[in-house]
């Protein structure tokens, strides 16, 4: 529900050659000259069931800008959008969470296919590497534990828990703290 703010990997600049060859959609690691810098993250889970297409979805642009939604039909719910401006400071922390969990040298390939259970996506631009994973919903470790890459999508599941923590933590915060009155 967000448009990539990155080059879809199928369409990166041409200075851009893979650093993992791709198994159908499997992590796509590309070093590009022309990305610089930047900084992205976005995840998305999601499912089709019974009360439609219910997901969660966020993303940190390079501005700063941090995007949420929410989707859930249950009992008639509505999409629940938030847009906040963060500082350097939390993109630099993010950053450097994705970069010490070293999800970046991991590979989706042995990992369970998105399937009728849902779908998750990781998407990560950190300077001139661009990785995108997609794989099933994960309910729990065991589901990680007997995976044929239990340790690679260990790093995987660990890492979006953590994402997911300070996302709810930035958004809540952001939007329950009242100014003071002067």
């Amino acid at each position: 529900y967000f448009p990539s703010a990155c080059p879809a990997p199928d369409n990166l600049p041409k200075s851009c050659t893979p650093h993992i060859a791709p198994r159908n959609h499997s992590a796509e690691v590309r070093r590009c000259g022309d990305m610089g810098d930047d900084f992205y993250v976005r995840y998305y889970v999601g499912h089709k069931g019974k009360f439609g297409h219910e997901f969660l979805e966020f993303e940190f642009r390079p501005d700063g800008k941090l995007r949420y939604a929410n989707n859930s039909n249950y009992k008639n719910d509505t999409m629940i959008r938030k847009e906040v401006f963060v500082t350097p400071a939390v993109m630099n922390e993010v950053k450097r969470v994705i970069e010490e969990s070293e999800v970046m040298k991991e590979d989706d390939g042995n990992w369970p296919e998105p399937d009728r259970i849902g779908r998750q996506e990781l998407e990560v631009v950190i300077g001139n590497e661009h990785i995108s994973f997609a794989t099933t919903k994960i309910g729990s470790l065991l589901e990680v534990q007997q995976s044929k890459d239990a340790e690679g999508l260990k790093v995987f599941y660990y890492l979006v828990q953590d994402l997911k923590c300070l996302v709810f933590s930035l958004v809540s915060l952001h939007f329950k703290i009242q100014p003071i009155a002067r």
